[in-house]
């Protein structure tokens, strides 16, 4: 089945000029080396569908008549010029570049010949991705509106075509940030982590041919892996009387919309080392036909199953194929300077994946974007575990992103509420056949975040063999199987739980701007910043060290940010246009192949007050000299309950108000024995703080972290900690935002 998608039978369908000599990309501050190389008649060529595939089918991409008018216009008489297909206007490659406001809509045009080999059977046009309302005429007459920039959608034509032919016209309207539509991080007025909106069409465009009297209209396959099975049910339209299974293994049959069970022989297991792929072919039969078959489509299934289960030492954990795997990978948008939410080629959307792969990453999260099918395809293809992101909405003016710590979701009405269901039964029903989908993120932190609880629950119902991830950082309300810690730059994490898995939706960000591949040449920002590759390659690697002991405390996965530079954030592992890898692979992915060995085991020697208060003495006036040291009188300290900080401060759980600009804190603790192995400071510091070990300058850091986080100490600190009564002393600096100081230590073994 997969040579097929290489082979499968393309006609272009194409209007006079589409060759488009006169066309050019328009200008942008960045293109990548496959935008360069993008033509009106070569965008997009493949096969769209992996999923389901047939034979014949005609592509529809190329250069396309476009208008731009007021919102209550009528259909234009005269065209503004023409666009490339499937590029939005405000990209490069559309060669448009405008945008569009919410006044506005954005009208297309072309001509369309059905092939005389079609004839008597129906015609299907599909669109795989509008952004976001968009009306669709044959001929003059309507047809069908669609609302949802993410899903798509098809409609049969055949009606209204004449003689095979027929004008196609398509009107799309965007509110971008001004409604509360699921729409990702597209904002008029692109700034920070907003980006360049999108508006129009941004996937494939095309016709299918199907049998007049019955054609397969959808898939579902489920794996059992525990009983060796996999579970189809194929839904029809029309008068189908039986459906034929075809896999290795055997042949198997059953009605249509019911589900069929096929035994499988020593099942081969999907997992990113081995993405084992098993091909199929079904095929249906008629009571109108003798003998041939009404219908017959390609696709493909993989036997894995994600589940959450406790380890050997009773820890909540991620299982894949009912095992332990950690889960590591980088935050993807899945944006690009000359297409922006459109990759410039499938070969261009397929190298962010293998080079993910080559730097030692077995999952990534598709961070508020939904990709073509072939994205996914290629996913369960080379092997790498996705989260997949459900695109948030919402108005900021309106109090629909809640901040952290918010005690009440967003504010949505009825009608907002049911759209945004409506798009994400559509996004689930549109990949849940992807094997490599292991969880669904319906909300990202507090953005448009409503009703957390009834959609999380929705969500787990609706697809019980995947995980929901509820939702990924900020404002927890108690359910999911993952509970979810973003904290910048990190890592950490929350206590494990007894039925949830703790995870790490977001961490690092650290940033390095390389002169020639930025969006823009200043103002460029990342929440750490080095000025070069060697500075930035040393954090990283201290970062993912870092990670290690959570694993042995029962972190299960670590999402860091980000796979690309996008537009002014310069955190990527890869500049914007893909020309420069930040890392070397090769080293690179042995850190990250360190995570997953065994975890290590770890002993508390000082708790946190994450979860129970612990008493220090502290001072906001600065105490004389030597109070670092362990023979230091502190008696007329205060003593109070960690940690210190203002309420709001990101990951805090403050105890004693402290918001003076210093804080002095000091604490005595016990040791039956001198520590061994390697000891780890668990802090979470806001901002610049010293920590001393019985008057020994053990660590000293800057700026900030959004939560709890592990840090080595020096080689002087560690050798400072001794059998019997040891004090751990800090000083914390108050610059700017929010504050906060909480410590502990634990040794790893």
């Amino acid at each position: 089945m997969h040579a097929r998608l290489l082979s499968c039978f393309v006609l272009c369908a194409v209007t006079a000029g589409a060759l488009g000599a006169d066309w050019k990309p328009a200008p942008a501050p960045l293109m990548t080396k496959w935008g360069k190389e993008v033509k009106p008649d070569s965008a997009w060529q493949e096969y769209p569908r992996p999923q389901m595939v047939r034979k014949n089918w005609l592509n529809l991409n190329g250069l396309w008549d476009y208008a731009i008018t007021k919102k209550d216009a009528p259909k234009p008489e005269k065209w503004d010029g023409q666009i490339l297909v499937p590029f939005c206007a405000e990209s490069a490659l559309s060669g448009v570049g405008k945008s569009v406001s919410k006044d506005q809509n954005l009208w297309y045009h072309r001509t369309v010949e059905v092939p005389a080999g079609w004839k008597g059977q129906r015609v299907l046009l599909h669109f795989d991705a509008v952004d976001w309302e968009s009306t669709v005429f044959v001929n003059g007459k309507e047809l069908v509106t669609h609302k949802g920039g993410n899903d798509p959608f098809s409609v049969d034509i055949t009606d209204a075509l004449k003689d095979g032919k027929g004008e196609l016209v398509v009107r799309v309207w965007d509110p971008t940030d001004s409604g509360a539509q699921p729409r990702g991080k597209q904002q008029a007025k692109p700034e920070g982590i907003w980006y360049t909106p999108v508006t129009g069409i941004w996937q494939t465009v095309w016709l299918e041919p199907v049998a007049s009297d019955t054609y397969v209209n959808s898939i579902r396959v489920t794996p059992d892996l525990d009983k060796s099975e996999v579970e189809f049910v194929v839904d029809v339209v029309g008068n189908a009387n039986a459906v034929l299974v075809g896999l290795k293994d055997g042949n198997f049959s059953g009605k249509p919309g019911q589900p069929i069970r096929c035994k499988l022989e020593n099942p081969k297991l999907w997992t990113p080392d081995s993405p084992n792929l098993y091909d199929v072919q079904i095929n249906l039969t008629s009571p109108d036909r003798d003998s041939a078959s009404a219908d017959t489509v390609s696709t493909y299934f993989a036997m894995r199953k994600i589940s959450t289960a406790k380890d050997d030492k009773g820890v909540m954990r991620l299982m894949l194929n009912n095992k332990p795997v950690f889960q590591v990978g980088p935050l993807d948008q899945g944006w690009w300077p000359d297409g922006l939410l459109t990759p410039p080629s499938d070969a261009a959307m397929k190298y962010d994946i293998e080079v993910l792969k080559k730097i030692g990453f077995n999952m990534l999260r598709k961070h508020i974007k939904v990709e073509p099918s072939r994205y996914y395809y290629h996913c369960d293809k080379l092997g790498m575990l996705v989260w997949q992101d459900m695109p948030s909405g919402g108005v900021p003016s309106r109090g629909q992103l809640i901040p952290p710590n918010a005690k009440e979701d967003a504010k949505f009405t009825d009608v907002e509420k049911k759209q945004f269901r409506v798009e994400l039964k559509a996004m689930m029903d549109h990949l849940k056949f992807f094997p490599c989908i292991v969880v669904w993120v319906p909300f990202n932190e507090g953005w448009g975040q409503h009703d957390t609880n009834d959609v999380l629950k929705w969500v787990k119902d609706y697809d019980r063999t995947r995980l929901v991830n509820g939702p990924s950082g900020w404002v927890d309300r108690g359910f999911g199987d993952m509970k979810d810690a973003h904290i910048y730059p990190g890592p950490g994490m929350f206590p494990t739980m007894p039925d949830r898995v703790s995870v790490l939706g977001e961490f690092g960000g650290l940033g390095l701007p390389l002169k020639g591949h930025l969006w823009k040449d200043t103002d460029n920002w990342g929440y750490r910043t080095f000025k070069t590759t060697e500075e930035l390659r040393e954090n990283y690697r201290l970062l993912v060290r870092r990670l290690h002991p959570l694993v042995g405390k029962g972190l299960s996965a670590a999402v860091y940010t980000q796979t690309t530079d996008v537009e002014v954030e310069v955190n990527g592992l890869m500049t914007y246009d893909r020309e420069v890898i930040k890392f070397d692979l090769a080293e690179t992915a042995k850190w990250h192949k360190a995570l997953f060995g065994p975890a290590p085991e770890y002993r508390e020697l000082v708790p946190t007050s994450e979860t129970t208060a612990q008493k220090w003495r502290f001072t906001t006036t600065k105490p004389a000299d030597g109070w670092e040291k362990s023979d230091f009188d502190a008696a007329k300290w205060t003593e109070a309950d960690g940690g210190f900080g203002t309420q709001g401060t990101p990951g805090a759980v403050v105890r004693t108000e402290w918001k003076t600009a210093d804080i002095w804190v000091r604490r005595g603790f016990e040791l039956s024995e001198a520590p061994t192995g390697e000891v780890v400071l668990r802090m979470h510091h806001d901002e610049d703080a010293e920590v001393y070990i019985n008057g020994v300058l053990a660590l000293k850091v800057t700026d900030w972290t959004s939560g709890y986080t592990e840090f080595f100490l020096n080689a002087e600190g560690r050798k400072a900690l001794k059998k019997g009564t040891n004090v751990i002393a800090i000083h914390c600096k108050q610059t700017r935002g929010g504050q906060y100081i909480d410590a502990g230590l634990m040794e790893l073994k």
